[in-house]
């Protein structure tokens, strides 16, 4: 009978327990799918500023500062593109994640309901059984 009693707090604790468990699961994948879009995009910004300080190092004349110059502005249009593009990603990235957060707490209350309503059921019941047994 102990035995009953300590499987079953066992399996309500855990039951209690998953959805934090999904949420902080959730949570994780998603700060390291943030954190590894950043750095792959702080690699690219790095690399395109060393390689216009490089471009910049071979200017020996006016030619080649106007050539510079021309380059520059086609990659602050390039820098631009890349940070929207950038921001789209970590939008889109975040509001993957809210509406998987929505699911499971959705889930987490239709769970919690259920188990509410057969607790309540079980309660009503051994009441009834209790009842009946002391008119006998």
């Amino acid at each position: 009978m102990q035995d009953n009693m300590t499987d079953a707090f066992n399996a309500q604790t855990r039951q209690m327990f998953e959805p934090m468990r999904k949420i902080n699961s959730l949570m994780l994948n998603n700060m390291e799918k943030m954190t590894q879009y950043q750095l792959e995009a702080m690699q690219r910004y790095s690399q395109m500023g060393t390689e216009r300080m490089r471009s910049a190092t071979e200017i020996k004349d006016a030619e080649g500062l106007r050539d510079f110059s021309t380059k520059q502005a086609e990659m602050m249009n390039e820098v631009s593109q890349q940070m929207q593009e950038d921001a789209r990603a970590m939008s889109e990235m975040s509001q993957q994640f809210k509406s998987e957060v929505e699911k499971m707490f959705s889930e987490a209350g239709q769970q919690m309901s259920g188990q509410a309503k057969a607790a309540t059921k079980g309660a009503q019941s051994a009441k009834a059984s209790s009842q009946a047994s002391r008119k006998s």
